[in-house]
Formats: structure tokens, sequence, C-alpha cells
């Protein structure tokens, strides 16, 4: 086999065994710029991932695959399957009301100027909400709409959303707040109820029993409010007639007693005819005087006018006696009968002032309660449904698989978190 000349030996081709050949140089090594300072070291390789294991299906993933289909879509489609078959469709009829009160001036406010003297502690409309949720609206209605028979009677059909027709009076009332729903705007006062029943004649009926009995509430309150209003002040008015009925029957026993209607104008005339006893006594010593100038003592003149002066000084004396200036006592002092008629004069005026203020106040409390008329007026009356809208199946159905789904997702992540403890 013949060889492969070498570059060398065919560039010398045609030389002489006898000249020198020379051999080429060898290429000088490439120097490598230096690296700037701070310059990152070159990236190196990334290590090789190992290889994939293939999947192999375990025992606890078949139990995890089995209970997502038991819990969870065994009960979806149980519920799925309830509602669209056995569910029976329910008619809600809706109501709205507002309490009134429509006050008007009364007579007595507006010529004495009476503030008002009475108040409400709480809200109609709160007392109306409670009231429409209480076992005591359910006993009335009952009286003459059946309920047990309007909500059992799919129970055979639909046991879950249908009344037990062998339930007790509170299990009605449970079930009662399941059907009637209250919406209330505390702001306003306004309250909506909707009633739902599988019938929409039966719902409408509820619904305007719910608005007859509610309205009976709001008269019963106002006819207390009206008998608290007026109660005590006529108990007040009632005892001030009584005092004024005792003072002036104890005016009435002095006046007896003393023979004197008008002390004060008794006094005024036993005054003008002391006045008039001092004038003729005077005029009596005027004339002793004078027949005592002129006569002798034992004149029949001057001792006839000794005479009258001791009279006069003796009835005047006696008048004074009348008014307490003497040592007298009794029926004829003066001084005491008038005490005691004033005492009983402050008594009466006391009493007929107090018994003005009782009956002025009774009449306020009376023009007050009248003038408050309450009344509940309905801004919706009873609807009558055309369509079914409960139950909500599609929502019903969302919300129950989203929390099986959920408690179903807890459960799976805390069994694996209990296994990985281990």
């Amino acid at each position: 086999m013949m060889e492969k000349p070498s570059p060398t030996a065919a560039a010398n081709q045609g030389v002489g065994p006898d000249v020198p050949v020379t051999p080429a140089p060898k290429p000088k090594p490439k120097r490598r710029p230096a690296k700037p300072a701070g310059a990152q070291p070159a990236v190196q390789p990334k290590p090789v991932a190992p290889p994939v294991v293939p999947f192999q299906r375990k025992s606890r993933h078949r139990w995890i695959i089995l209970s997502f289909l038991l819990f969870v879509l065994v009960p979806i489609g149980v519920i799925g399957t309830y509602l669209y078959t056995r569910a029976v469709d329910q008619y809600a009829s809706s109501v709205g009301f507002a309490v009134r009160t429509e006050e008007t001036g009364s007579a007595i406010e507006i010529l004495g100027g009476i503030s008002s003297i009475s108040g409400a502690s709480s809200s109609d409309t709160d007392i109306l909400y409670e009231f429409i949720q209480s076992q005591q609206i359910v006993e009335q209605i009952l009286t003459y709409i059946d309920l047990r028979r309007i909500f059992a009677e799919y129970y055979e059909t639909d046991p879950y959303f249908s009344f037990n027709p062998e339930g007790s009076l509170e299990d009605l009332v449970s079930y009662w707040e399941r059907m009637v729903k209250i919406y209330y705007d505390a702001g306003t006062g306004l309250i909506e109820v909707r009633v739902r029943a599988f019938d929409p004649k039966d719902a409408q009926d509820i619904a305007r029993a719910i608005f007859d009995e509610s309205s009976a509430m709001i008269n019963q309150l106002s006819s207390i409010a009206r008998e608290d209003a007026t109660r005590y002040a006529e108990e007040e008015l009632e005892i001030s007639v009584e005092r004024l009925k005792q003072a002036r029957q104890n005016l009435s026993t002095f006046r007896g007693q003393t023979q004197i209607l008008d002390p004060e104008a008794d006094i005024q005339s036993q005054m003008g005819l002391l006045s008039n006893l001092q004038q003729q006594l005077a005029e009596a010593l005027i004339e002793f005087d004078l027949l005592a100038e002129n006569t002798r003592s034992e004149d029949p003149r001057a001792v006839q006018a000794t005479r009258r002066i001791e009279v006069i000084e003796s009835l005047i004396a006696e008048e004074r006696r009348k008014f307490g200036l003497n040592s007298g006592t009794g029926t004829d002092d003066y001084v005491a009968v008038i005490g005691e008629f004033e005492r009983l004069s402050v008594d009466r005026e006391f009493a007929e002032q107090s018994y003005l203020a009782s009956l002025q106040a009774f009449d306020s409390a009376k023009a007050e309660a009248q003038r408050k008329s309450r009344y509940l007026a309905a801004y919706i009356n009873p609807t009558l449904a055309q369509t079914s809208q409960f139950p909500m199946r599609e929502l019903i159905l969302a919300l129950s698989a989203m929390f099986i789904l959920m408690g179903w997702g807890i459960l799976v992540l805390i069994y694996y978190s209990l296994r990985d403890r281990r």
C-alpha cells in the first residue's frame, strides 16, 4: 500500500537529497485578553436532572378518588335529583307597610301653649318587626287560616321544604320563620314582608292576614298610649276635685258655726258701728260739759247726759271686746274668727288652683292622645304571584356543591398533612 507523502515532502519535491530540509515553524499560541476587575466568572453548566420516574398509582390515590365520588359527586347528585324531581314549587306574595302618625294642633295647645306631655320609648316599627316573628301572630292567624294544612299539603312528596303535620306549635313557629321573611329599613321605617306558600292564593291570604294583625296591633298600641296618657292626669284631677270639695265643705261649716257669711264685710259694718258710737260719745261729752257749766249736778238733764255717756262707753267696750282688744274669746273674738276664715280661704284658693291645673293637664292629655292618630299605611298591597320563584334550585345546588367540595378538600389536606408528619 502506498504511503501518502507528508506536506513537507511534497513541498520539497525536486530537491536533492543533499539539500537539508528546514522544518516549518510552530505557530505561537494567542494570548487571551486579561479579564477586567469585577468580571463575573463563566456560567457553570447546569447539573443534569435525574431521570423521571414513571407515575405509579398507589392505593391512597384510589381511596382519594373513591372518596371524591362518594362524598362529593354522590351528595351533589342526590341534592340535584331531589331539587328537580321532588321539590315542590313555591309562590311568594309581598306586602309593604309603614306606621304613620298624624299630628294636628289642638285648641288647648294653641291657646295655652301647652307642650307635648307624652312620648314613646321605642319605635312602633320595631315592635311590629318582632311581632310578625312571634308565636302570638301565628296563634291569631291559626284561628281563621289553617296554616298546618297549607304548609303540610305536599309533605309526602317534599318532606324537606314542607311542614310536618304532626309537628307542635313551636315547630310551626320555626317553620313560619322559614316561610315568612321580613325586610326592615330602620332609616325610613318601612317594612316589607315576603310570604311563601305552595299555592299563590294561600301566600296572598297569609300576607293579608299579617297586614290585618299588624294593623290591629298598632290600634292596640294607640289605645294603650291614649289610656296611659290620660290615666295619670285623670287620677290627679280626681284628687284635686276631692280636695276642692273638702275645702268648700270646711268653709261652709265655719260659716254655719259663726253665722257669718263674709267676715270682712261684717268687720266693716262693726267698724262703722264703733265709729258711730265713738262719734256719739264725743257729742254726749260735749253736751255734758255744756250742761255742767250752766246747771247743777242734780239737774235731771245732767243726770241723763251722764247716763247716756255711760251707755255709749259700755257699747264701745262691748264692740272692742269683739275685736279682741280686751280679754274676750270665743266666737265673738273677731281676731280668731278672721284667722280661721283666712286659713280656710287660702285652702279653698289652693284647691281651686290645683283643680284648674289638673283639669287643664287632663284636657291636654286627652287632646294629645287624640291628635296623635297612628295607623298602618300599606305602600304595597298583598301581591298574587304568577310564576314560581322558589326554591332557588340553581343557587341551592351551586352552594351545596361549593361547600361539599370545600369540605372534601379540607379533609384531604388534613390527611396529607398528618401523613407527612410520620
